[in-house]
């Protein structure tokens, strides 16, 4: 029996992109959390905490998008044709949000407060973009011989926006949570107390997707609903709910600094791998599986030799330079 190459690289493509997920998450969840954290000082701190780090998270993003191109090009050609717009838009969102990052270290008094702003839009576009392209993507794409037929404008849905909401509560509770290990006193106290609203905000987020979705596909209603996948799938909702449970109760334990951010942790990769079940194993919803989608073999596998080259070397990377900038940021602390 041959190496499914096409399902590694399925695998190599998700795992890169809940990689960003997790790691530009608390990052872009920090900027959204700035309108609540009005204290110049305060924000200095957030800001701090992933400057170290925040441009290497975005290498998963270039990962993912490059694994893309190479393995399941069909793939690559649809969604970016189909959501050339919203990714256009993220871009652009990532980019502001960059200058911004490292403009309002260098900025007087006087200017310091536009560049704030100008972090918040960053990183509200970036996340809401994003949002909208999950949603767009689940809501799938008409392809007629191998080519893509809909309308430019097809991604914009009241699906696809409420999906961009959710991603921004999302993104704000990681952020979150990652500045309860980051931070201490009265910035780790706001940011306990921002967790329990957040945290319901996002439950309430995970039910609407989770009552939408079936009602509107039928096929997804028929993958959740019928024996026996039922019981195979039911953890996922179980899950859902202790790991809330647990961090309602950890996110105020003052002894818990980590808890909270492993749990919003589970919490996101619990709400995407119950997407994943829905549309698998297709990756150009509704009805492109993700083997129709591959170029073929000899490509994947020369591609694959690189990546198991570089796969390791960024996840080194990635954990040496989280473990050298542990613990806790206290204001006197500056990494510009």
């Amino acid at each position: 029996m041959g190496i499914d190459l096409s399902l590694i690289w399925f695998v190599i493509i998700v795992f890169s992109i809940l990689m960003y997920v997790v790691m530009d998450g608390f990052d872009l969840g920090i900027g959204l959390l700035y309108p609540m954290v009005p204290a110049s000082h305060d924000r200095d701190v957030m800001m701090n905490t992933v400057a170290p780090v925040w441009d290497g998270n975005e290498t998963w993003l270039v990962m993912g998008g490059a694994g893309l191109f190479g393995a399941f090009p069909l793939a690559y050609a649809v969604i970016l044709d189909a959501l050339a717009i919203p990714l256009t838009i993220m871009l652009i969102g990532l980019i502001f949000r960059g200058v911004a990052f490292e403009f309002r270290f260098k900025a007087s008094e006087s200017h310091r407060a536009f560049w704030d702003k100008s972090f918040i839009a960053g990183s509200f576009i970036a996340t809401f973009s994003q949002g909208v392209v999950l949603g767009a993507f689940l809501n799938g794409f008409p392809v007629e011989n191998r080519t893509w037929v809909g309308s430019v404008f097809d991604w914009i849905t009241p699906f696809s926006l409420f999906c961009g909401i959710g991603l921004v509560v999302a993104y704000a509770l990681l952020g979150c949570s990652w500045l309860i290990i980051k931070t201490e006193g009265p910035l780790l106290g706001t940011m306990r107390r921002l967790s329990r609203p957040l945290l319901i905000a996002l439950l309430v987020v995970i039910a609407i997707v989770s009552v939408w979705t079936p009602l509107s596909y039928p096929a997804i209603s028929e993958r959740w609903f019928t024996l026996p996948d039922l019981f195979f799938f039911l953890p996922v909702p179980v899950l859902v709910v202790l790991a809330a449970w647990g961090l309602w109760h950890t996110a105020h334990n003052p002894n818990a600094h980590y808890a909270p951010f492993i749990l919003t942790l589970a919490l996101v990769f619990l709400g995407f791998s119950g997407l994943g079940i829905s549309i698998w194993p297709n990756l150009i919803p509704p009805d492109i599986s993700f083997r129709a989608a591959a170029s073929p073999p000899q490509s994947q596998g020369f591609m694959l030799v690189g990546a198991l080259f570089i796969i390791p070397l960024i996840l080194v990377y990635t954990f040496w330079s989280y473990y050298v900038f542990r613990g806790k940021i206290k204001p006197e602390h500056g990494y510009h």
